[in-house]
C-alpha cells in the first residue's frame, strides 16, 4: 500500500491534506496531452507526493508511470491551494489538495498508456479539450493557456 492508502486505513473518509503535481506536456503542434481516467473524465498526467519526494520528483515519476515518457526541463507555472481545492470523491473520501502545476519544455521516450493508470492518452488542441475534462484540470489548463498567451 502507498502513503494515502495507509492514511485512509487510519482516518477513514475524513479530510486529508494532500500535495501533488500535474504536468502540461505539449507536442510540436502545441496540443496538450490528456489522460482518459478510469472514471471516464479527462485529466493531466500527475499525482500525489510520496514521503521524501520533492514536487518535481513527483511530477517526473507520475508522468513516467502514466505515459512512459521522460520529462525534461520542468517549469513551475503555479501552485493551487485553498478551499476551492477541497473535494469529496465518489468513494466519499474527502481531500484538500495543494497542487503544483508544471510545464515541460522537452520530453523523450515512446508514449504508452498504462491501463492500471488510465484508459487512453491523447493530445488535444486548446480549442478541442473534451467536455468530460474534470473542472480541476480545466483550471490548470486555463492557467497554462493564459501564461502561454502572456509570453507571446
Amino acid at each position: 500500500m502507498g502513503y494515502v492508502e495507509d492514511m485512509r486505513a487510519l482516518v477513514g473518509h475524513r479530510l486529508l491534506l494532500l500535495a501533488g503535481a500535474n504536468v502540461i506536456i505539449t507536442d510540436d503542434k502545441q496540443r496538450i496531452l490528456l489522460q482518459l481516467r478510469r472514471d471516464g473524465g479527462w485529466g493531466l498526467p500527475g499525482g500525489l507526493l510520496e514521503p521524501g519526494e520533492s514536487l518535481e520528483q513527483t511530477a517526473i515519476r507520475e508522468v513516467k508511470e502514466e505515459t512512459n515518457l521522460d520529462v525534461h526541463g520542468l517549469t513551475l507555472l503555479g501552485t493551487f491551494s485553498g478551499a476551492d481545492y477541497t473535494f469529496t470523491l465518489e468513494n466519499k473520501d474527502r481531500i484538500n489538495v495543494i497542487t503544483s502545476l508544471y510545464e515541460v519544455t522537452s520530453w523523450s521516450g515512446s508514449m504508452s498508456n498504462d491501463p492500471a493508470e488510465g484508459l487512453a492518452l491523447t493530445f488535444f488542441a486548446a480549442s478541442e479539450i473534451p467536455a468530460e475534462t474534470k473542472d480541476e484540470y480545466r483550471i490548470y489548463i486555463d492557467h497554462y493557456l493564459s501564461h502561454r498567451a502572456g509570453k507571446q
